[in-house]
């Protein structure tokens, strides 16, 4: 059947068509089912949706990805066809099963969902299954080549590196002042970060502070031979695209499996052609893992990386608290800019970051063994970290004045009623809490710690501030913290 494009500004997270109710009826078409829609040159599996209201008979709606990806015009006819069961929802039933994937059947899996041949539904399902059955360490390595080969790959010269740390931690925006120490020592560092989301800001969001974060594959590679780094966005650039479909589903059904976690990682850095890899797994109270968990999930990624021929080391880092004075892309940014710049700068974020400088240029070999956190130093102290931010920044169509810009509109102070000492700061509820003020949608908004672990607060004295740029969110914030404020600051 041929049915007329009619243009509709019609944005969703994955394709989807609508056709009107008696066609789809006449066809045998379910809301939810496949169909193919076929150009003379492509062709792309979507999702079915009905109406009598905004379409005619012979006319299709289609959204936004699948108009850009057949390169569509209004009016265009366009083939509808059935689009067959896929064979990976019987795989996908096997792995529910507690059965073992082979590599061939993995691989279909994952091209299925890169050509949208299974509904979400469907791809909980996968998700659901890796989480309670797992995957071995043959299954896990199936997954992640799976993951690269579903997209583009960056090909570099020289000493490719990259750093991961598996999140948790409030603040501690430590890769930007990582990259820029290794790529002034000479590493070749294509950062590709993600955006928050649970915690209170993604580097991408802290990065866009100051300077642009999408660019296309051929603006990465000038970038990084201007600079040997870059710090931008990865969703938009076709990297192991799969994984970041399955995380969308992992954040609707709340769940992530380690196997998950470990593909997800590491196709994104072969991707880019990082042989060097370091792994930062902070643990601790209200920290995403234990140290047990923490051990357990270093073995697995020195396991992995050694199927791939990668040089990889994992440092187990305390994440019981907060890093940084900031949380937040613009506080922590101001953050990051006083380390480089060697100003008051925050003491845990600037060890942190030197410490995972140094065991990166270890394991690339700028140094020798035991070295490194002292090249790291002198690269930082003597100014040349700083001058290659701004390089990057520059190359990125940025500028560091354009954080003043970026002010709150609102702030709340939390003042000590009595003299306290400060035992503990939950990572979740701040970040929580940082959240309700509007981060990281709202570039200003989020917390800064006057007062941190081991500190004494003195009566009256503010412990933190909320930022915000909302009289709402600013109330919002306030209410939530007054709600769990023993839980947030312990003391």
């Amino acid at each position: 059947m041929k049915l007329k494009i009619k243009k509709l500004k019609f944005t969703t997270g994955r394709p989807v068509c609508i056709i009107h109710e008696k066609t789809a009826k006449e066809m045998g078409w379910a809301v939810g089912g496949r169909i193919l829609i076929t150009t003379k040159k492509k062709k792309l599996i979507s999702i079915v949706d009905t109406s009598n209201k905004i379409i005619n008979k012979n006319q299709i709606i289609v959204s936004e990805i699948i108009y850009k990806k057949l390169n569509l015009k209004s009016n265009q006819k366009v083939e509808i066809t059935p689009a067959e069961k896929p064979r990976s929802i019987e795989l996908i039933k096997k792995k529910l099963k507690g059965k073992k994937l082979t590599e061939k059947e993995i691989k279909e899996i994952i091209n299925n969902i890169a050509n949208n041949s299974l509904t979400e539904i469907e791809v909980a399902f996968f998700v659901s299954a890796i989480h309670d059955e797992g995957m071995d360490m043959d299954e896990t390595k199936a997954l992640t080549q799976a993951m690269v080969n579903s997209g583009k790959q960056l090909r570099l010269s020289g000493k490719v590196a990259d750093k991961h740390c598996i999140g948790g931690v409030a603040g501690n925006r430590t890769t930007p002042i990582v990259i820029s120490i290794c790529a002034a020592a000479g590493l070749i560092i294509p950062k590709t970060s993600s955006r928050a989301i649970t915690s209170a800001a993604g580097t991408a969001d802290t990065m866009e502070t100051i300077a642009r974060v999408d660019f296309s594959i051929k603006e990465i590679k000038n970038i990084i031979k201007k600079t040997n780094a870059c710090l931008v966005l990865g969703g938009a650039l076709g990297l192991a695209p799969v994984d970041d479909q399955i995380i969308k589903i992992e954040r609707v059904v709340n769940l992530d499996s380690t196997a998950q976690l470990l593909a997800s990682i590491l196709s994104k850095k072969i991707s880019v052609g990082s042989k060097y890899i370091l792994i930062d797994i902070p643990y601790g109270k209200s920290a995403k893992v234990t140290k047990q968990e923490a051990r357990e999930l270093k073995r697995k990624f020195i396991a992995l990386s050694k199927k791939f021929n990668l040089k990889l080391d994992v440092l187990l880092t305390d994440g019981s608290e907060p890093i940084g004075n900031g949380v937040g892309p613009a506080l922590e940014m101001q953050d990051i800019i006083r380390v480089l710049g060697n100003v008051n700068p925050p003491k845990d974020l600037k060890e942190k970051s030197i410490l995972l400088s140094g065991n990166l240029l270890e394991l690339t070999g700028k140094t020798k063994k035991g070295n490194g956190i002292k090249l790291a130093k002198e690269i930082l102290d003597s100014g040349k970290a700083f001058k290659k931010f701004n390089q990057i920044i520059k190359a990125q169509k940025g500028d560091l004045k354009l954080l003043e810009k970026i002010k709150p509109k609102y702030t709340h102070d939390i003042i000590a009623k009595n003299k306290i000492k400060i035992k503990h700061i939950d990572n979740k509820l701040i970040n929580q809490l940082a959240r309700m003020a509007g981060s990281p949608e709202n570039k200003a908004a989020g917390i800064y710690f006057h007062k941190k672990k081991n500190q004494i607060v003195k009566k009256n004295e503010s412990i933190l501030t909320i930022h915000s740029t909302s009289k709402e969110k600013l109330e919002q914030a306030k209410k939530f913290f007054i709600k769990h404020k023993k839980d947030i600051v312990l003391s």
